[in-house]
């Protein structure tokens, strides 16, 4: 632990003397107008990196552009990530107006808080399209790119939930699985073809944003300005898996050593973590928004028998 903290210090104090990763590189985070987003935005600035911000909220993404632009060149275009179309138009728009993509930070995610038989089928596609389809979709946008240069990295914000299951947000876990798996096996991949281009994976436990709000945990929720400048720092440092709080890591090796009854009554009787979801509300606002989203989307499937 002490050794990690001091070469993050390290890492921190060399990237005002310019000799961060981000020196210089076109860095690209969806979700970035809020939350951890914003904050790696402005990480990412003062290291030296022109920023490009994708975000559904055009408002206030212009806001966060206004409030960052102090801190170095930062461009924003509006998109829904769920959108194949919407990806391709704005991944166009990034290399004619700003260039290419060195590092890819896939951050932007939707939760629904409640059981699996309480989804329809919109939640179910809207969720598993945001989370888990649009980061393989965005990557396939800009990894050509990266590997004809052979340089880049992608960071793929997953979660815990993409480690052990919990009641009260199936989908929510069914789509952090999935990104887990295939940030992991995309890095094997570009292992296997001695590219260097890199993969970070990212799986932290519940962050104090207000994505979560309502969240009862006995696990303290983690602080989005460290968690932030956590992914930073594992993607200077070339991190395969950069989890929060630090047991984390733990689950898997856990899961395998442990009878499921015993895991169980660990995991949800000792920690509580099954119990977590109870009260959850998540941000009111935000979720208002994103079921008119959704809803507008399911209009156009209904109308074009397509989903974007």
């Amino acid at each position: 632990m002490q050794k990690g903290h001091t070469f993050d210090g390290i890492v921190n104090f060399l990237y005002f003397f310019g000799m961060s990763v981000f020196n210089d590189k076109v860095v690209l985070i969806t979700g970035g107008a809020r939350g951890i987003g914003k904050i790696m935005a402005r990480l990412a600035l003062v290291r030296g990196a022109v920023v490009i911000i994708w975000d559904i909220d055009r408002e206030l993404m212009g806001h966060t552009v206004t409030e960052l632009s102090g801190y170095g060149p930062v461009f924003s275009y509006r998109i829904d990530v769920s959108s194949v179309d919407d990806v391709r138009t704005a991944a166009k728009w990034v290399r004619r107006n700003v260039g290419d993509v060195d590092i890819l930070i896939n951050n932007a995610a939707i939760v629904a808080g409640k059981y699996f038989h309480e989804h329809d089928n919109t939640d179910i596609d809207r969720i598993m399209s945001v989370n888990a389809a649009a980061p393989m979709q965005i990557a396939l946008e800009f990894l050509p790119g990266m590997l004809e240069r052979n340089s880049g990295h992608i960071c793929n914000v997953a979660s815990s939930a993409g480690l052990v299951s919990n009641p009260g947000m199936a989908v929510y876990v069914a789509s952090k699985w999935a990104v887990t798996g295939w940030s992991d096996s995309l890095r094997l991949e570009l292992r296997k073809l001695k590219k260097k281009v890199r993969v970070t994976t990212v799986t932290p436990y519940y962050i104090d944003t207000g994505m979560f709000a309502g969240v009862r945990s006995l696990i303290p929720l983690l602080k989005p300005e460290k968690v932030a400048l956590r992914i930073i720092s594992g993607i200077e440092r070339e991190k395969v898996f950069v989890s929060m709080p630090w047991g984390v890591r733990f689950l898997r090796f856990f899961q395998g050593l442990l009878p499921i009854w015993m895991f169980d009554w660990f995991v949800g009787n000792v920690l509580g973590i099954y119990r977590t979801m109870d009260h959850f509300t998540g941000r009111i606002k935000e979720r208002a928004a994103d079921e008119k989203s959704a809803k507008k989307t399911k209009t156009l499937i209904d109308g074009a028998n397509s989903d974007g």
